[in-house]
C-alpha cells in the first residue's frame, strides 16, 4: 500500500502548525514567517484536507478594515485554487498581554468583555470560509495562586461566556459546534479545566448543551499520564466528540506537539483504530509541529509523516480486525457476557440478590490478555 492521503481522509493542519518557526524559550525562530497562502499551497502540495486558524494567524490583530478585507479574499482564492477546505476555526485568547490573568474567567470584566468580542469577530471570520466547528482553547484560564479568585467564580463567569457565544451563534445562523480543548497546564501553573472529562460535566450545565462538545488533545491528556483512546471514547460515547487534535507527547513533559505516532505509536494505534472503528467521520486534525531541525522541507515531511502514520495504522487496525485468532479470542470473551444485571425491578433484584455465585470458578480461568496484547504488538511489528 502506499499511504496516500486523499480528501476523504479528512485531514487537517493549522496555520499555527506547519507555519511553527522553531521558536522556544531558549532560542529564536529558525525558519522564516510562512504566509497563510503559503501555507495553503503547501499543504495542497502534500495531500491535506483542510486548513484551521486562529483568528490572528490569519488577520493580524491590529489590522485596518482594508488590510482585514484583503487578506481574506487573497486566502479565499488560494484555498478554491487549491481544493483546500476551512473545516475549523478558533480564537487567540493566550498571545496578548491582556489576557495575562486569562480571558473568559479573568478579574477585569472588561478584560471578559473584550474576550467575548474577540470571540465574536473571530466566529464571524470563520463563518466567512465556511468553518463548522469552532474550538475554543482555554490556555490562560487558570492561575499560578488560588489567592487571586475562587475555581468556582471563574466556572461561573466561563459559563456565562459560553452561554453568551451559543445566543450569538443562534443569532447570525452560523450552526457552528463549539469544541472545548481541555489541557493541565502550561502557560498557566494550573489551568481550571484540566481533563476532557472536567469539560464533559462542565457542558452539562450549558444552556445550549447540545451545541457544545469538546475537543480532546493527544498531548494535552498525555502530559499528566492520561490515556487518550479514554477520553475521546468518553466523548463519544456521550455524544460530544466534535473534533480531535493528533499529536504526540512524552508523558510529564512539557507541551511537545510532536509528529503523530513518534512517541508513543501503540497508544496511536490504539486511537485511530477506535475512530475508525466507531465511524468518527470528523476532521483529522493534527496539531503538531516539525522539529526545530527542519526546514521547509523537513516541515513537508513532518506533515507527510502525520498523515501517512494515521493511514497505517489504519491498516493495522484492519489487520488487527480480520486477525484469525484475535477473532477467536474475541468471541471467548464475548461469550462470557450474556447480559449482567440488566434493568433494575423489585423481582429482578430479588433474583439477584437470591443467586449463588461460585467466586472460586470465577477467578480460575486465564483470560488470554497477554496473548491478545503479543499479537497486537505483532501486528504493529509488521509479523502478522
Amino acid at each position: 500500500m502506499t499511504f496516500e492521503p486523499k480528501p476523504e481522509h479528512k485531514f487537517s493542519f493549522g496555520l499555527w502548525t506547519v507555519g511553527n518557526r522553531g521558536r522556544d524559550p531558549f532560542g529564536e525562530a529558525v525558519r522564516d514567517t510562512l504566509t497563510p497562502v503559503d501555507a495553503v499551497k503547501m499543504l495542497a502540495e502534500v495531500g491535506a484536507y483542510g486548513v484551521n486558524f486562529h483568528d490572528n494567524d490569519l488577520v493580524p490583530i491590529d489590522a485596518a478594515a482594508a488590510e482585514r478585507d484583503s487578506i481574506v479574499r487573497e486566502f479565499r482564492a488560494a484555498c478554491e485554487s487549491s481544493g483546500i477546505k476551512v473545516p475549523m476555526a478558533t480564537v487567540n485568547l493566550f498571545y496578548e498581554a491582556a489576557f495575562r490573568d486569562g480571558a473568559f474567567t479573568a478579574n477585569d470584566a472588561n478584560v471578559r468583555s473584550y474576550a467575548v468580542q474577540k470571540t465574536m469577530r473571530a466566529m464571524d471570520l470563520g463563518a466567512e470560509f465556511g468553518a463548522e466547528t469552532f474550538v475554543l482553547w482555554g490556555g490562560r484560564e487558570g492561575v499560578e495562586t488560588d489567592a487571586c479568585r475562587r475555581p468556582d467564580d471563574a466556572i461561573k463567569r466561563f459559563r456565562e461566556a459560553m452561554n453568551y457565544l451559543c445566543e450569538y451563534n443562534i443569532a447570525q445562523g452560523y450552526g457552528y459546534k463549539f469544541a472545548l480543548e481541555a489541557k493541565p497546564n502550561e502557560p498557566r501553573a494550573d489551568i481550571y479545566f484540566p481533563t476532557t472529562g472536567s469539560y464533559l460535566a462542565f457542558i452539562e450545565s450549558l444552556d445550549h448543551k447540545e451545541m457544545v462538545g469538546v475537543n480532546p488533545e493527544v498531548a494535552h491528556e498525555t502530559m499528566p499520564g492520561l490515556n487518550m483512546m479514554h477520553a475521546v471514547a468518553q466523548a463519544w460515547e456521550a455524544g460530544k466528540l466534535f473534533h480531535i487534535d493528533l499529536n504526540d507527547q512524552v508523558p510529564g513533559r512539557y507541551d511537545q506537539d510532536l509528529r503523530f505516532g513518534s512517541a508513543n505509536p501503540k497508544g496511536a494505534f490504539w486511537l485511530v483504530k477506535y475512530l475508525e472503528d466507531v465511524g468518527y467521520d470528523g476532521p483529522r486534525h493534527f496539531d503538531a509541529h516539525a522539529y526545530r531541525t527542519e526546514d521547509f522541507e523537513g516541515v513537508k515531511d513532518f506533515a507527510r509523516g502525520c498523515m501517512r502514520t494515521y493511514l497505517i495504522f489504519k491498516d493495522k487496525g484492519e489487520r488487527w480486525n480480520a486477525n484469525a485468532e484475535i477473532k477467536a479470542l474475541l468471541a471467548e470473551i464475548a461469550a462470557t457476557d450474556n447480559g449482567g444485571v440488566g434493568a433494575f425491578s423489585t423481582e429482578a433484584s430479588a433474583g439477584l440478590l437470591g443467586r449463588s455465585f461460585d467466586r472460586v470458578a470465577l477467578a480460575s480461568k486465564g483470560l488470554k490478555y497477554e496473548r491478545l496484547d503479543q499479537l497486537t504488538m505483532e501486528i504493529l511489528l509488521g509479523v502478522d
